[in-house]
């Protein structure tokens, strides 16, 4: 006998919103309820995102019996307080990143999770495509051997002229650090999901492409540069940035071992290259030449393009399939977005220092 599917609720409005409710629905889920900063902003949100109803407010939501997964995808200041109240309310968690905007927040969220015997994870999605899974698997077989260089970028242009502005760069709402606490992060979680390795101290600049946005003053980063060190003894470096111009979304990486070197543009998602001293080959995503841990994550035919909303819908199919019991191999959780934020922080103190700064493991 199947069992009857997930009730999801979104608490949220926004671009996210809308990417959490499609997964939601590829997953065999239903969504329920959808909350807005408003009754009547909810309300239309439920019936553009094919919601059963809006919700008065998030605590409507969160405590309505209609409800088995709540998803908070809001400004970042409020995912702390939203979040406790899911958990209060014995719900799994779905929480945008950044988990919280200070790293002891983001802990004592894991913690709470944790104690409370619910399954919350973070959307660190890019570990979701094919690809990246089959990279992984290469660098835990050793056919990369040893990784002593790990570096890349992640490039955005959304923010590449002084007109353009949202809620992110108000540091009230978005946090101290905008550029690398919004997708500076989620590099680091693929780099260290990939690895294996983890961060251990690193030396950050953060710049700003224009000083005043939209008539305001800016006072969160445009971009940030990082070399780091790693607890297998590697370096590395990251350049992150949302104002240049033409790059839309390139989050790529090379991670450079004694054997060979895998590279990956999630501009170019379909495939992955591996560099050797005596050639060359790319990988593509086709369910028949992947490592099995990869090849579940092609639900597509080689040759049919998988994308980011694919990675989310796998994202959420496997959080789901926690929530049912089974035990999910490498689903990002509260400790992974604790993580992240320990990692941001040592990044805005470096920068404000100009000097070296250790991550807390």
């Amino acid at each position: 006998m199947n069992a009857p599917p997930l009730r999801h609720g979104i608490i949220g409005t926004g671009f996210m919103a809308t990417v959490h409710s499609r997964a939601v629905r590829r997953s065999s889920g239903v969504l329920s309820l959808v909350a807005g900063a408003t009754p009547e902003s909810g309300q239309a949100a439920a019936v553009s995102l094919g919601a059963r109803a809006g919700a008065a407010d998030a605590a409507e939501l969160v405590a309505s019996p209609e409800v088995d997964v709540v998803h908070v995808c809001t400004p970042n200041n409020t995912h702390a307080p939203l979040v406790r109240l899911a958990l209060q309310a014995g719900k799994h968690v779905v929480c945008e990143k950044p988990l919280a905007t200070c790293p002891d927040e983001a802990a004592e969220l894991a913690g709470l999770a944790a104690a409370a015997g619910v399954v919350a994870a973070v959307p660190f999605v890019y570990r979701f495509y094919p690809t990246v899974r089959h990279a992984a698997a290469m660098v835990a077989r050793g056919e990369a051997g040893p990784l002593w260089l790990l570096h890349g970028s992640y490039l955005q242009d959304w923010l590449s002229t002084p007109g353009r502005s949202n809620w992110r760069v108000d540091a009230a709402q978005g946090g101290a650090s905008r550029a690398f606490g919004d997708i500076g992060i989620h590099w680091c979680d693929l780099m260290e999901f990939v690895t294996g390795h983890r961060i251990t101290a690193l030396v950050a600049r953060t710049a700003v492409a224009h000083p005043e946005r939209a008539g305001s003053v800016v006072t969160t980063e445009d971009g940030a540069s990082v070399v780091f060190e790693t607890d297998r003894g590697a370096t590395g470096s990251l350049v992150v940035s949302q104002a240049s111009p033409g790059r839309k979304n390139r989050l790529e990486f090379s991670f450079d071992g004694t054997l060979a070197s895998l590279a990956f543009d999630q501009e170019r998602p379909e495939e992955l290259w591996v560099g050797g001293t005596n050639g060359n080959r790319t990988v593509l995503r086709d369910p028949a030449a992947l490592d099995p841990a990869a090849a579940g994550y092609a639900v597509l035919p080689a040759g049919h393009p998988q994308g980011y909303q694919d990675s989310f819908d796998a994202f959420v199919a496997d959080v789901s399939r926690q929530v049912r019991g089974d035990q999910v191999p490498g689903l990002p959780s509260f400790a992974d977005g604790a993580r992240a934020a320990r990692i941001t922080d040592a990044v805005l103190r470096s920068a404000r220092t100009r000097t070296w700064v250790e991550v807390p493991a």
